[in-house]
């Protein structure tokens, strides 16, 4: 029978990702993970049997992180440009390291199915989040756009969390969120988007 702490269990996918964000898929290893959770050798592989049953669970958690975070922003009133400044600005900050281990196991799954299921649904979750959005503001993005506006966030998502740690800025991470916002509603729905902002003159 398989162990059942649930503690120690998040410990070692806590410990899996943030391995994953400082070595990457190669780095991550049964006792390099039992060492960074300050566990005893044989842990890790109590509970995962193998090195992909490892990656599939550090998947599970960081899904299961995104939704509770993704579930907190949706209480928040806010437009639609600044849900994704601050959903940018605080990826590249303060959950750096989850995002490049979900980049690190966004490549690993194009060569095990096993892992693109687990990571599946931080793409529905997206979808939904956005269309919900969408919905309470009023916008006028037509939902066929919607994977598109995901896309051009994913591009700067992986852009901003790439780069150097401490050369984001507020500013510069929300002037990208206006773009991908205005650039998706087009030119009709850029007035509408705008003002809803409340930044027009």
């Amino acid at each position: 029978m398989p162990p059942t702490n649930p503690a120690r269990r998040q410990a070692l996918t806590d410990a899996a990702i943030e391995l994953l964000a400082s070595s990457g898929v190669h780095g991550l290893t049964h006792r390099a993970v039992e060492k960074a959770a300050d566990l005893p050798p044989g842990t890790a592989s109590n509970y995962f049997r193998s090195r992909e049953a490892l990656l599939v669970a550090a998947a599970e958690r960081i899904a299961e992180l995104h939704h509770a975070d993704t579930g907190r922003a949706m209480e928040r009133p806010a437009t639609l440009v600044d849900l994704l400044a601050e959903s940018l600005l605080t990826a590249a900050t303060t959950l750096r390291n989850r995002y490049l281990a979900i980049f690190e196991l966004q490549l690993e799954a194009t060569r095990r199915p096993s892992l693109a299921t687990a990571l599946a649904g931080l793409q529905d979750t997206a979808l939904l989040v956005t269309a919900g959005h969408h919905d309470r503001l009023g916008l006028t993005i037509p939902r066929e756009q919607i994977p598109a506006m995901i896309a051009l966030y994913g591009g700067a998502l992986f852009t901003l969390v790439s780069a150097p740690p401490g050369s984001v800025s507020r500013d510069a991470v929300r002037d990208v969120a206006q773009t991908i916002v205005y650039g998706c509603a087009g030119r009709k729905g850029q007035s509408g988007a705008k003002n809803i902002e409340g930044s027009d003159k």
